[in-house]
């Protein structure tokens, strides 16, 4: 677990997981993970042992209820350096098996940075757009401001002439559904990975911001746009119920990144263990 820094405050984060209509969607078809790979931590215990272990954990740490810890994270996470305020109650989002808030998936994310890819030429290849800064809310407020935080994003990592992944987790907004969204700037590819039925026409303002930010910043670049921006279909796990979306988000970013992989469309995941797994890659 990250050691967290006392700071006073108070955090209430977005929670995620309602259920969509079932659209018919096309899939992109493609190879499947080795069972046996080895950069894919797996779980050791099943589901109540998981869980019997947190609860003690959560039992002897000196994290009292409605406490707030600060962890620290530097620029190379979201592009600008801040502090992220989590509490108690967040944590209990992954030891209860709840639906994970905009604390949890940015802390996770700040895990996976800091475990997978720091110092690695992974920082080149990856990146992070921050759910707090993106999302449907602010979307429907203000689109241009939206699309410029992007484009300030793209700006910060450099170039982007060679193949690399800006990752976005998107929310729905109210207590919304998570989904995935990695932008190849230098393809003009968008992938979108959703664990419910169903394709980006569920949020065309997200699709119009996205494809505006990333217009501007070519245009800013004095990058040719040859051709139009393609949005992929990822086939990827589904849930089975209306919590999980937040614990696949972050499987897939998990499984992207650890396996070094650009060409999303060419992976298929084997299994739909994405809450035990993520569980086992933060406390094992």
């Amino acid at each position: 677990m990250p050691r967290y820094k006392n700071k006073a405050g108070k955090d209430i984060p977005t929670k995620s997981g309602t259920k969509t209509n079932p659209k018919s969607q096309k899939e992109v078809p493609g190879q499947m993970l080795d069972k046996a790979s080895k950069e894919i931590p797996t779980t050791s215990g099943t589901k109540s042992q998981i869980m019997m272990r947190l609860e003690k954990m959560v039992e002897e740490s000196d994290i009292m209820h409605g406490a707030i810890r600060s962890v620290d994270m530097d620029e190379g996470v979201f592009g600008i350096a801040h502090s992220e305020l989590i509490a108690k109650e967040d944590m209990q989002q992954l030891f209860e098996h709840d639906e994970l808030g905009i604390a949890v998936i940015h802390t996770y994310i700040w895990y996976m940075y800091d475990t997978l890819m720091r110092g690695t030429e992974l920082c080149n290849r990856f990146n992070f757009i921050a759910a707090s800064r993106v999302n449907t809310t602010f979307i429907t407020k203000n689109p241009t401001s939206v699309m410029n935080e992007l484009v300030d994003r793209f700006m910060v990592a450099g170039d982007n002439t060679t193949p690399s992944l800006y990752f976005l987790p998107f929310n729905s907004g109210n207590g919304g559904h998570w989904v995935l969204v990695a932008m190849d700037l230098s393809r003009l590819m968008v992938y979108y990975l959703d664990s419910l039925p169903g394709d980006w026409s569920k949020y065309l303002s997200m699709k119009k911001t996205v494809d505006a930010a990333i217009l501007k910043f070519r245009s800013k670049k004095n990058y040719r746009n040859r051709k139009d921006i393609t949005w992929v279909r990822v086939q990827c796990p589904q849930q089975n119920n209306s919590i999980d979306c937040g614990f696949f988000v972050l499987r897939f970013m998990r499984d992207i990144i650890a396996l070094n992989r650009i060409d999303i469309p060419k992976m298929v995941w084997n299994n739909n263990l994405g809450f035990i797994l993520i569980l086992s890659d933060m406390f094992y």
